[in-house]
């Protein structure tokens, strides 16, 4: 890695870092791929691990050993400034002391993606960064070997992504769904029940679905508040509701995530949960702080 330490927040050299919107990152016309932001070394090491390229690094230089130490062999500058220019550049207090600007990888195919899975997580129209991210580590905890995400939702790599996915969405293989008709046909060919987890009466409960689950499964998750669309209920193998009590019909769609894929892998339910309980449609987790 080369160092550089930089004190104009001017340099035309951070630009990658002022341009920190999804929109101006994906569309960035230099590299064609778009760019991703990582924050953090931790963050930062699980993307390199993952075969991901750095373009460059913004550091502080309390993080100057560590950012060596996932770097340092890589052909990468490293931009070494003060706090109070990362503060001017990013527009915000970079507590964690590093930032990359990243190459975006390219998708695998849904094909690639599932190929030796038995338990896939997809999320239809998840708009909120924050539970995108949420959903990616309980994905990464509970035993999902996969995650789809479908053309409407929230960007995996956006920034808040990452960070609230503590870097697990490097680590659980992940790509978009181009349309839902192809996907279904490649879930079937590899033998998988679409399992779509909303609010309908003719639901079985969670319970009665893991006594008898399928070898392979792949588990819907519907947007915050509008729950899953109608093209998906209506290719979906069963629907399935998330038992309930106190009064409370429906859990955020990270929590509702976390739920079913600890059931799945463990076959076990709180003794708490009772068969007149309704569904899992999600309502918006608050906004993390930028």
């Amino acid at each position: 890695m080369e160092l550089l330490r930089v004190t104009n927040p001017d340099d035309r050299r951070l630009d990658d870092y002022r341009a920190l919107t999804d929109t101006a990152l994906r569309t960035a016309s230099d590299p064609a791929g778009g760019l991703y932001i990582a924050e953090s070394t931790k963050v930062i090491a699980r993307a390199v691990a993952a075969g991901h390229r750095p373009r460059s690094v913004l550091v502080q230089e309390r993080r100057i050993d560590d950012i060596r130490a996932i770097v340092g062999d890589l052909d990468v500058p490293v931009f070494v400034v003060p706090d109070e220019v990362a503060e001017a550049v990013t527009g915000f207090a970079v507590h964690r002391g590093t930032i990359a600007s990243m190459y975006r990888p390219e998708l695998p195919t849904v094909r690639e993606v599932i190929d030796g899975a038995t338990l896939v997580l997809i999320l239809e129209n998840v708009g909120d960064h924050t539970n995108v991210g949420a959903a990616f580590r309980a994905a990464a905890g509970l035993g999902a070997d996969a995650v789809l995400v479908s053309p409407g939702g929230a960007d995996p790599l956006y920034r808040r992504s990452v960070r609230v996915s503590m870097g697990t969405v490097f680590q659980v293989p992940w790509t978009r769904i181009t349309d839902w008709e192809s996907a279904v046909s490649d879930l079937h060919a590899a033998r998988f029940d679409v399992a779509a987890l909303a609010l309908r009466d003719d639901a079985v409960t969670l319970d009665a679905y893991v006594a008898d689950r399928p070898e392979r499964v792949a588990v819907v998750m519907g947007a915050e508040g509008d729950g899953l669309s109608r093209t998906a209920l209506e290719i979906a193998d069963t629907v399935v509701t998330i038992p309930m009590s106190g009064g409370v019909d429906s859990l955020n769609v990270a929590s509702a995530a976390a739920v079913a894929l600890w059931a799945l892998t463990s076959g076990r339910l709180p003794s708490r949960a009772v068969s007149r309980g309704r569904g899992t449609r999600p309502a918006t987790a608050p906004d993390a702080s930028p």
